[in-house]
């Protein structure tokens, strides 16, 4: 499974938002052979390093949460795709191929990528859609149509927050690749935004709909595993070769990230999951996070046995740390143990393991471990335990697209909600929660290891219990 961050429509550190053009040049300017701490990243006073800080007050709520706000009900979905790259193009297929959904522009800095995916929607029967193809700052005309009800955002992580910001100031529902934003200031706005236009912002956390997560998600919910005390996530999968491509990413983006953060760039995949298992934000909350990394070594080998002398990766020097280990303590004292690592040989793995009192289940392989079935110390078989699967796989036993169906499952009950106006299955305060490990990991791996504390975007709300990704068939 590649990252779910694909080509951008134009070229990084370029300003994507009027209001936002001084956080992009912010990460050029700290790029240059340093981590920087800009605003928002959990920059560690001088002096401070190895002490924890002092939790940060919430902003003042500007407007009623989006916590159990439903969609307005709407027969047929309008989408608007923004970014074309490899993530937006085969998406594109899985939103065209839920019943009740039309693609009615696309977007993208390369108008040759625009044209090519505008040619599958006409071939999937629908009219041609709008082009937006003029330039950076396109987008902004694609989220103002009127006919646009969701904007989805497949582009470089930089990008994600600008055009958020976008879609939620022009009224739109929007949909983020993951993360939603680099900074936790940027999280805090899309959050306030979310509740003063009244419109839903989520993380389009694919890794959510697998069919083993969400196994294990009924199975956390129902008791299988006693009182839960312990899971673990992550993203590991080497992607040296495709950072280095020349063609497979719109440009160095990618690749770039390694020079500016020191953390866990990509924690959702392995995060989301387990902070479902948890109720996190639906009874429990993820209050602290403490990482350490290793050196920053597996970039630079790959540049010296594969790169010509003058490619323009020699002028790159990598911070972000090979491995990264982070632990998340939440509300309830349970803990959570995220991983990233993708500059080093190693075969894919989400990690995704829950443990409590009556056993543990581990994938990659999946295996569990369970009483009263347990005996010895021999793994038993998770497929004996398809009973518990989700609503949504037993109706969709097969579904279209890659990643396992899970891109689809994701994009079908997305849709659903929309068209019978339900409440999402996640929302803005889930997207800022699974997100903030990014300033945050660069901030406690800075500080020596310091704990550092994960804001409350549900402002309190966080307490009462409430349905998400394992939500009841309508």
């Amino acid at each position: 499974m590649h990252e779910s961050a694909p080509q951008n429509p134009r070229q990084p550190g370029t300003p994507g938002h009027a209001q936002d053009s001084d956080v992009s040049r912010r990460f050029l300017l700290k790029s240059a052979g340093a981590a920087g701490a800009g605003v928002g990243l959990g920059a560690v006073p001088a002096g401070a390093a190895g002490a924890a800080p002092a939790p940060a007050a919430a902003p003042r709520r500007q407007g009623a949460t989006m916590i159990g706000v439903p969609f307005e009900r709407r027969g047929t979905v309008r989408v608007g795709i923004v970014g074309l790259g490899n993530r937006g193009a085969s998406m594109t297929e899985l939103f065209l191929a839920v019943p009740g959904v039309r693609v009615v522009a696309l977007c993208d800095k390369v108008r040759a990528k625009a044209e090519k995916v505008a040619a599958k929607v006409r071939a999937a029967g629908q009219p041609a859609p709008a082009l937006y193809t003029k330039g950076e700052d396109d987008y902004a005309q694609l989220c103002g149509r009127g006919d646009v009800d969701f904007v989805y955002v497949a582009t470089p992580w930089e990008w994600h927050f600008p055009m958020a910001e976008a879609a939620l100031t022009a009224g739109k529902h929007v949909g983020v690749e993951c993360p939603a934003a680099m900074e936790l200031e940027q999280l805090w706005r899309l959050v306030d935004l979310s509740e003063r236009t009244r419109r839903h912002c989520m993380q389009l956390e694919n890794c959510c709909y697998g069919k083993n997560e969400m196994r294990v998600l009924r199975m956390a919910h129902a008791g299988v595993f006693g009182e839960l005390l312990h899971g673990a996530g992550a993203y590991l999968h080497d992607l040296r070769e495709l950072m280095f491509s020349p063609t497979y990413y719109e440009g160095p983006w990618r690749r770039q990230w390694h020079t500016r953060l020191r953390g866990d760039v990509y924690p959702t995949h392995g995060f989301a999951p387990v902070a479902n298992y948890m109720d996190v934000n639906r009874g429990d909350r993820a209050v602290r996070i403490s990482t350490v990394g290793s050196p920053a070594a597996g970039l630079a080998a790959y540049r010296a046995q594969h790169m010509p002398p003058g490619d323009p990766s020699w002028k790159e020097t990598y911070v972000g740390s090979d491995l990264s280990v982070s632990l998340v303590q939440t509300a309830k004292g349970r803990v959570i143990r995220l991983e990233h690592g993708v500059s080093n040989p190693h075969p894919y793995s989400r990690v995704n393991t829950l443990g409590g009192t009556k056993g543990v289940f581990e994938d990659y392989p999946p295996r569990i471990y369970l009483e009263p079935d347990a005996s010895g110390d021999e793994w038993g078989d998770f497929g004996a335990y398809a009973q518990w699967d989700h609503w949504l796989w037993k109706e969709h036993a097969n579904p279209p697209g890659g990643h396992g169906g899970m891109d689809y499952i994701m994009v079908f009950r997305l849709m659903q909600c929309m068209q019978q106006g339900l409440v999402p299955d996640f929302d803005v305060y889930d997207a800022a929660t699974w997100s903030a490990p990014v300033p945050l990991s660069h901030a406690s791996i800075r500080a020596k290891g310091a704990p550092q504390e994960i804001p409350d975007f549900t402002r309190g709300l966080w307490r009462a219990g409430r349905a998400g990704v394992d939500s009841a068939k309508p």
